[in-house]
């Protein structure tokens, strides 16, 4: 679309700021805070009540605001400098991967995902996978990896949380105006918007494609509610992750098998078809039956669909993958494995799984038996994932069922604070944006000075604490708190103290209540004479998930006891604005589940690029992080205690590693009030962290591993 038919809804900005559009629809600027910033600097105040959004900014502001911006000499350096990085970004020729492989297919890697967590802009994200898919997507662009992601462009997205005064998560949905997000219609090569069909059981669905453009890569995204879909239809990619079983498997069918009719659409034609857990599993069927329709026996398909696709696996928890029964798969299916050359029963042994209740149609034993490149998400989960998918590799053992592991990391430029940045940048080489995977590069933190480290760090968690307060004050507002009520907000917390940061997604197996195991102690710990400690808890349970709410209602009432009153704060409506302050604002990031239920995490990733600790248990990505030296970890490596014992022996090895080890170190001060032992530790966990898992060295691993291999030979499940 013309960049002038995007702009005909802004506010009409003048000529010499004319390509300010322009950058508001490629999220390049979500991970640029120079471009952030020259939003910010046209009007402050409004820049936060779009949330951060700047097409919205650009249909809101002012003219007067546009024109006196305008003619300010320093506004418009600042706003040609960011254009001038813009472009030689855009324009780059000589990037990594074409440097790495100048003799690489032209065909991009087509990444299905039924999440993209890009910014908080753009809230069609639940958590964890798809703020992993949105780092992916971002660093591709850095990288110059040929890239395209396929999804979902949810209206009402997620959820927004609201938590009542008795600590009830109540589910907020909003509708998107798709004008004001950085979206647009996606147009084919003779200028027609893409429209995709999708046969579900006695009805076709019809699908419109928007494009999101992030950086150099290009996101397809579906939505469904338009003409001439029925209401109920219209409405089957309103919500993420919502719905009865049958509105799932409608959900997964399109965003797989429409998802790749997008890449016919637009004559995209991919080198690898990247699977991004099993919900978009059915991509890999319609990549199949397009092989078929060309003349090949399924099987030809199924091998040349092995070769060139990759299944990435995020779940250790047998629960978690998504499975539908067999009847349901054959009356939404009826007449689909005819064109696939397949009988009934040979389609539906495709992602079979046999349960002591009956078989069922398993995404992810689909994904596995028709990817031929799978892998888990850390090293701990790919032992778990191969112990629980050896069924289908029957006569291998454990150790040699084809499942690698890839460990997930975060998109640096992303999650790192400004301050920090600023730092690296005095005290790391030149180019270290650009090795961030290096871990030579990272051997300079060990030259920034103590007093230079603490003073940025204190910065953040005072800025941390700023928000915390901020955001208690609307949440009593809105709950219609007395005066004396808001009044105590500015004494809440305390900028000085130390200060835990717990945010995810409330499962039960995240074990949020294990800091409460014994509250008495709690209360000691929390509450020692000049070494005050606060705990700031965040995150969100899925709207079905009672456990997980009432977690959220306990942890909130635990807030207002007293001795924890003041110590402990829930924040409300956790997304990657908030994520953003507490990764880089706490001293210490806490983990605690279940080993090994956790696949990888990346919270603790991104808090150690800002000089947080971790503080966590032996699971997913810190099983292979921690060093002895930075961080601690919580209880055994052990995985065979029963769920009650191994809350007690973790909870006391938390309790015991706070009073005896954090909380002292924290506090151990010289006369200039630094903690040098503290801040040892914070540059051994950034120089052992920050290069490791950062997603520069899982993309890469991705190309060298499973992208570029395309045709190698891989053993077949059964």
């Amino acid at each position: 679309m013309d960049i002038l038919q995007i702009a005909s809804g802004f506010t009409p900005i003048p000529s010499r700021l004319s390509r300010l559009a322009e950058l508001a629809y490629n999220l390049w600027w979500s991970w640029h805070p120079a471009a952030q910033e020259l939003f910010r600097a046209m009007d402050g105040s409004l820049w936060e009540e779009v949330y951060h959004n700047p097409v919205r900014l650009l249909r809101e502001v002012r003219q007067k605001t546009l024109e006196q911006v305008a003619r300010q000499p320093d506004f418009l350096r600042r706003y040609h400098a960011v254009m001038a990085d813009f472009d030689a970004y855009m324009a780059a020729a000589d990037t990594w991967f074409s440097r790495t492989y100048p003799e690489a297919s032209n065909g991009p890697v087509a990444y299905f995902s039924a999440e993209f967590g890009l910014h908080e802009a753009l809230p069609i994200y639940s958590g964890g996978l798809g703020v992993l898919a949105g780092d992916t997507c971002k660093q591709a662009s850095d990288l110059g990896l040929p890239f395209v992601g396929i999804g979902f462009l949810y209206p009402q997205g997620y959820f927004r949380q609201q938590i009542d005064a008795d600590g009830g998560q109540h589910a907020i949905y909003e509708k998107l105006n798709f004008a004001e997000v950085p979206a647009l219609p996606a147009f084919d090569r003779d200028g027609r918007e893409v429209v995709v069909e999708v046969q579900l059981a006695d009805r076709t669905i019809y699908a419109k494609v928007w494009q999101i453009q992030v950086g150099r890569v290009t996101l397809y995204l579906m939505d469904t509610d338009i003409h001439p879909n029925a209401p109920p239809d219209r409405h089957l990619s309103a919500r993420l992750y919502g719905g009865d079983r049958e509105m799932r498997l409608s959900q997964e069918m399109v965003l797989g098998i429409g998802g790749a009719r997008v890449l016919q659409a637009l004559d995209i034609h991919p080198s690898v078809w990247h699977v991004n857990e099993g919900h978009p599993a059915f991509a890999l069927l319609e990549y199949a039956r397009s092989l078929v329709q060309t003349g090949k026996s399924f099987q030809e398909a199924l091998e040349e669909v092995r070769a060139t696709s990759v299944f990435t696996t995020h779940t250790p928890v047998p629960a978690g993958h998504d499975a539908f029964p067999f009847d349901l798969i054959e009356r939404f299916f009826n007449g689909y494995w005819d064109a696939l050359q397949l009988s009934r029963d040979e389609f539906l042994n495709l992602g079979r799984e046999d349960q002591p209740w009956g078989a069922i149609f398993s995404m992810t034993v689909l994904g596995l038996r028709m990817a031929g490149h799978c892998n888990a998400v850390s090293q701990l989960h790919g032992e778990v994932t191969r112990r629980m998918w050896q069924f289908l590799w029957p006569s291998v053992p454990v150790e040699k069922v084809p499942i690698q592991a890839i460990t997930n990391g975060v998109h640096t430029a992303s999650w790192l604070a400004p301050e920090m940045k600023a730092l690296y940048d005095k005290y790391l080489p030149p180019d270290w944006m650009e090795r961030v995977d290096d871990p030579t590069v990272w051997q300079g933190v060990q030259a920034i000075p103590d007093e230079e480290l603490w003073a940025v760090r204190c910065q953040l968690r005072c800025a941390l604490i700023n928000f915390v307060r901020e955001r208690m004050r609307a949440h009593l507002q809105r709950l219609g708190a007395e005066k004396w009520q808001l009044d105590s907000i500015a004494s809440l917390c305390n900028g000085e103290a130390l200060t835990i940061g717990f945010a995810r997604r409330f499962a039960t197996y995240k074990r949020a209540y294990l800091l409460f195991q014994d509250l008495e102690r709690l209360k000691r710990l929390l509450n020692q004479p000049g070494r005050p400690v606060q705990i700031i808890f965040a995150g969100k349970a899925h709207p079905a998930d009672d456990p997980g709410k009432e977690m959220i209602r306990q942890v909130y009432r635990r807030a207002k006891e007293p001795g924890l009153a003041g110590h402990i704060v829930f924040l409300e409506d956790y997304d990657m604005n908030m994520a953003r302050y507490l990764v880089q604002g706490a001293d210490v990031w806490l983990n605690t589940p279940r080993r090994p239920n956790e696949a990888s995490g990346t919270s603790g990733q991104k808090a150690a690029i800002n000089g947080a600790l971790n503080l966590s248990v032996s699971d997913g990505w810190w099983a292979e992080g921690y060093n002895g030296a930075n961080g601690w970890v919580i209880g055994p490596s052990s995985d065979q205690l029963d769920p009650g014992a191994q809350d007690w022996q973790d909870s006391q090895t938390l309790y015991r590693l706070l009073e005896e080890q954090v909380i002292p170190m924290f506090y151990e001060r010289d006369a200039a009030n630094l903690p040098h032992r503290w801040l040892t530790m914070m540059r051994e966990s950034i120089r052992s962290i920050a290069p490791t898992f950062s997603t520069a060295r899982m993309l890469k691993e991705y190309i060298a591993t499973m992208y570029m291999p395309a045709t190698m030979h891989v053993e077949t499940a059964r």
